[in-house]
């Protein structure tokens, strides 16, 4: 099976090109166009009005959808923004400023999040405490004692590492360890989509990030956060969308919040994004594409990658260089540490030079797998890694 069809306009943009970096920037399938049109279309025909299309139809449509893809049993919980940054503070602007705050994360977060704790920390009322990650055969365990070591206000994780490609440990192992009181936050941006997840029993207990970039496929600008339900805090990051349905009414003294995930609204924002997700999401389940089916397609793509590269026998890519070999609980790229970043650099430069394209971070080469990939592709891999 293939389905390269559904992306058949970026193909033609780059038919000499095998993508390798859709963990960072996916193909966006055909539908994707459509939608983009429509939001332009429902624009016109509603200008002060496309609100009540958009927060009447296509937002609760999208909502619905996210809740059968993870398994989530409250569809109104899920609020959306340009990015998942912006939700992420939203919850840390829930704290009092004047009073102590303890966070308890990785040192494998992605860039976002560990900028805004380095800045963090220069308020003298944050404590931060990191786990690193490494080595990973042993984190489960020790994630486990620094989650038992101290009441944090803030637990923030990964459900896959960025700089790996390792699924974190599932939450159901460490949850109970947790104080009530504390707010639990998972970045699910790389395995949302990819890896099949059930929120089920968690989805009162925990807030859960994602969005469209990487294997939602609706690109930038759709980003979500599923809300526990019931939950009071009072961002003070907030905006105009966060008592949308109370605008009308006389603001009062103070500041009210929608009873759903809605409170963690913000402010205007360009919802073609939103359009897109729902075409994605319209379409996997019009063709019943499931998370499941396609994680099992991309390992299978990914045994076959491996193969190629015990054949080729290249001195730098190559098993014995992979983070982890374990695939049965891995997300869909494969991550090289190598000898230094200069090495890394020259070898997705070569590989670029082939029509290849790779990723990168610091020591780390990353490939990427996608359901618009098939086994023959990979023949111009094996070329291009024939020649170095």
């Amino acid at each position: 099976m293939t389905y390269k069809q559904h992306y058949s306009r970026y193909f033609k943009e780059h038919p000499q090109s095998l993508h390798f970096a859709p963990h960072s920037h996916h193909y966006w399938p055909d539908v994707t166009r459509d939608a983009q049109l429509a939001y332009w279309d429902d624009s016109a025909r509603g200008v002060d009005h496309k609100w009540d299309i958009v927060f009447g139809e296509r937002v609760p449509a999208v909502q619905r959808y996210l809740a059968a893809l993870l398994n989530h049993p409250h569809p109104e919980q899920f609020v959306f923004a340009g990015n998942t940054h912006e939700l992420l503070y939203r919850v840390i602007s829930s704290f009092a400023p004047d009073k102590p705050l303890k966070i308890l994360s990785t040192d494998s977060e992605f860039h976002s999040f560990a900028r805004q704790i380095r800045r963090l920390q220069e308020r003298a009322n944050v404590q931060f405490e990191s786990a690193p990650t490494e080595p990973y055969e042993t984190f489960e365990a020790r994630w486990l004692d620094a989650i038992k070591q101290g009441s944090f206000d803030i637990i923030f994780t990964s459900q896959v590492f960025f700089n790996s490609g390792v699924v974190a440990p599932d939450p159901l192992t460490w949850l109970d360890e947790v104080p009530q009181q504390t707010q639990i936050i998972i970045d699910g941006y790389h395995g949302c989509g990819a890896i099949p997840t059930d929120l089920s029993t968690i989805a009162d207990r925990v807030f859960y990030l994602a969005g469209g970039y990487k294997y939602l496929q609706a690109g930038e600008g759709c980003c979500f956060m599923a809300v526990p339900k019931g939950c009071q805090l009072r961002p003070e990051f907030t905006g105009w969308f966060a008592d949308f349905a109370n605008l009308a009414k006389p603001q009062q003294a103070s500041v009210q919040y929608a009873d759903d995930g809605m409170r963690f609204a913000g402010a205007t924002m360009d919802f073609s994004a939103v359009y897109r997700l729902e075409s994605v999401l319209e379409w996997w389940h019009r063709d019943g594409l499931s998370v499941e089916t396609m994680h099992a397609y991309v390992q299978r793509l990914q045994q076959e990658f491996l193969a190629i590269l015990d054949e080729v026998e290249h001195p730098h890519i190559h098993r014995g260089n992979l983070i982890v070999n374990d695939l049965a609980h891995h997300g869909h790229f494969l991550t090289f540490k190598l000898a230094n970043a200069t090495l890394v650099e020259q070898l997705a430069e070569q590989l670029s030079n082939c029509g290849i394209e790779t990723d990168y971070r610091g020591e780390r080469l990353r490939f990427g797998f996608a359901i618009y990939h098939d086994v023959a592709d990979y023949q111009q891999l094996k070329n291009a890694l024939s020649q170095n």
